[in-house]
């Protein structure tokens, strides 16, 4: 089976750059192939990686709930969803990317994310690693896409509130008894002095941490211009800290 890290954490944390910079580096120290989850309805982690993206499974779902697509003669819906999908991966180099894409119907997200949570059990069979980018809060966790993961890697930006939110999803975590063997904290957009600041309120959560994400005018300079962040150099600081973050969490 896969080694399976997973990222959660409120809006704005950097989710989705770190899970990037993870599939990057995973894949550059020759452990891959990867397979990347995209289980946010605001999806980009496409963008991050470079990889073109031609369908998601909430659209597939859309189309064949409005006979758009029809199912072929002798195939049930879940059989024929299940050989969509496997046609609809999206391919990087050493990298397939899945995609849930936001929900099917009036708000719905839920077959969608029973599908989600299936895929990643049924094709992490086929890949070393699989590398899940949540979408951000908690619902995730209670509708336990977020489940038998190796590592989960909890974000927070550089302050007290971001750490204290960062808190409660270990808190439900722990509640929801979800299969979670390693949980960590990451704080992004670090400076001087951001972890003495924080101690205290790291130390409240309970959670270890994995290290911090500096401020990057590379990054800013790559988003601004939409370039793939896995395009990074390997000095670049978000790097360096990455690989910091891997080799402290024993990702590789």
């Amino acid at each position: 089976m896969a080694f399976v890290v997973a990222i959660a954490g409120k809006g704005g944390t950097g989710k989705t750059t770190l899970a990037s910079l993870l599939i990057r580096q995973i894949t550059k120290s020759g452990k891959g192939p990867v397979l990347a989850v995209d289980a946010d309805a605001n999806a980009n982690l496409h963008e991050a990686l470079g990889i073109e993206v031609e369908d998601t499974i909430s659209e597939l779902l859309n189309r064949i709930n409005r006979n758009i697509e029809p199912l072929p003669a002798g195939m049930t819906k879940d059989q024929y969803v299940e050989y969509r999908v496997h046609r609809s991966l999206a391919e990087g180099d050493d990298v397939d990317l899945l995609v849930m894409g936001g929900p099917e119907g009036a708000g719905c997200y839920c077959y969608a994310n029973n599908l989600v949570r299936g895929f990643m059990q049924e094709l992490g069979k086929n890949y070393p690693y699989v590398v899940m980018d949540n979408e951000a809060g908690l619902e995730h966790l209670s509708r336990r896409t977020t489940q038998n993961v190796d590592v989960l890697l909890v974000t927070s930006d550089a302050s007290a509130r971001g750490v204290r939110s960062a808190g409660r999803i270990k808190e439900l975590v722990e509640s929801l008894g979800l299969d979670i063997k390693k949980m960590y904290l990451v704080v992004s957009k670090a400076g001087d002095g951001t972890v003495e600041a924080l101690r205290e309120e790291i130390g409240r959560t309970g959670l270890e941490l994995a290290g911090t994400v500096p401020l990057d005018d590379q990054v800013m300079e790559f988003d601004l211009h939409g370039k793939p962040l896995v395009g990074l150099p390997d000095d670049s600081p978000v790097v360096s800290a990455v690989n910091a973050i891997i080799k402290k969490t024993g990702i590789i």
